[in-house]
């Protein structure tokens, strides 16, 4: 009687990956307690040398549809914001030997759900950053493959953000001290889930500060857009500013010179995001710092755990700290 081949074992896993028994158990039953390095050596090992388990992820080379790519969806390419998050969203991905693919929407829905169309079965995860899509069509995708999203809540969908609310609270604290009492807040995109955060974070600490706010809109968040708006505001002038981001603050202020109001001395203006250029400026530009660098690698750091089995522990987003960074833009209220 012919003996059947013997079938290979976790232990056999495990002197093929060079681990323990114990780290592959954990491996194949709850990859977020195994590093996504030691999680991928072990299923790599795995397959090898035949074994399977019914913990195996899907993405294994055996189910072949494993790419070793993953995608990085942005609203804007020229927006030096998103090239802080893609270097350090390519620098985690490189690290665990992935490729980036980056797509750039344009601030359109239109286009991120075509983007997102083309590169689904061609990656093994998706990072999204600043959708301009609902949270339903968001929620669809990540059921088709493992997704994080940035600057962005999403129910029943992994999310890394920053604290906009300290944030922007910091900055109207800031204002406060410096003696000013109204302030204009230059808006974002309206499908900005960032957008919306900022601006009620700004009411409710104007309401405990007791200062007044409004608000003005562009029709995009860019230098261009920031500069259109110093006509609207020199018909109701306020001694402060706020702006999304820091492209519209730089646009306004670049108006404001065009209109010879001076800032700080006629007006102060605070940026938001702290991105290259906003110390370059002058005057250089106060702003509310937040971590981009590391939140593009939080974000894919937690897509690659993801793709190889792990499960969130909790739906509440993972929210990176921001801080105020005082420059010259900002001074005390003229009397």
């Amino acid at each position: 009687m012919t003996e059947l081949p013997k079938q290979p074992s976790i232990y056999d896993v495990a002197a093929a990956a060079g681990v323990s028994a114990s780290t592959v158990s954990r491996a194949f039953a709850r990859p977020g307690r195994v590093s996504h390095q030691t999680a991928q050596r072990i299923f790599d090992a795995a397959t090898d040398i035949g074994y399977r388990s019914a913990h195996m992820p899907g993405f294994s080379r055996a189910a072949g549809r494993h790419t070793s790519m993953i995608a990085v969806v942005i609203a804007d390419i020229r927006n030096p914001v998103y090239a802080e998050i893609v270097r350090g969203a390519e620098a985690a991905a490189t690290e665990s030997g992935y490729i980036t693919l980056l797509a750039h929407t344009q601030e359109s829905e239109v286009r991120e759900r075509q983007a997102l169309e083309r590169v689904l079965p061609m990656v093994d995860g998706i990072v999204l950053s600043s959708s301009r899509m609902s949270d339903s069509a968001i929620r669809m995708l990540a059921k088709q493959k493992p997704m994080v999203v940035m600057n962005r809540a999403v129910k029943d969908v992994a999310s890394v953000v920053t604290d906009n609310a300290r944030g922007i609270r910091r900055a109207a604290e800031h204002l406060a001290e410096l003696g000013h009492r109204n302030i204009t807040y230059l808006a974002g995109p309206e499908a900005s889930w960032v957008d919306g955060m900022r601006w009620r974070s700004l009411r409710g600490a104007a309401n405990e500060l007791g200062l007044s706010v409004r608000r003005t809109t562009s029709s995009k968040p860019t230098i261009g857009g920031g500069e259109a708006l110093v006509a609207e505001w020199q018909q109701r002038r306020t001694s402060a500013v706020i702006a999304y981001n820091d492209q519209m603050a730089i646009g306004f202020m670049r108006g404001l010179r065009q209109a010879r109001v001076q800032v700080p001395g006629e007006v102060s203006v605070v940026g938001f995001d702290n991105s290259y250029g906003a110390a370059l400026v002058t005057p250089a530009l106060t702003t509310v710092e937040t971590p981009l660098y590391s939140q593009g690698a939080t974000a894919v750091n937690n897509l690659l755990a993801f793709a190889a089995g792990a499960k969130s522990r909790s739906n509440e987003p993972v929210v990176l700290p921001a801080r105020l960074a005082v420059r010259n833009s900002t001074g005390p209220a003229a009397t």
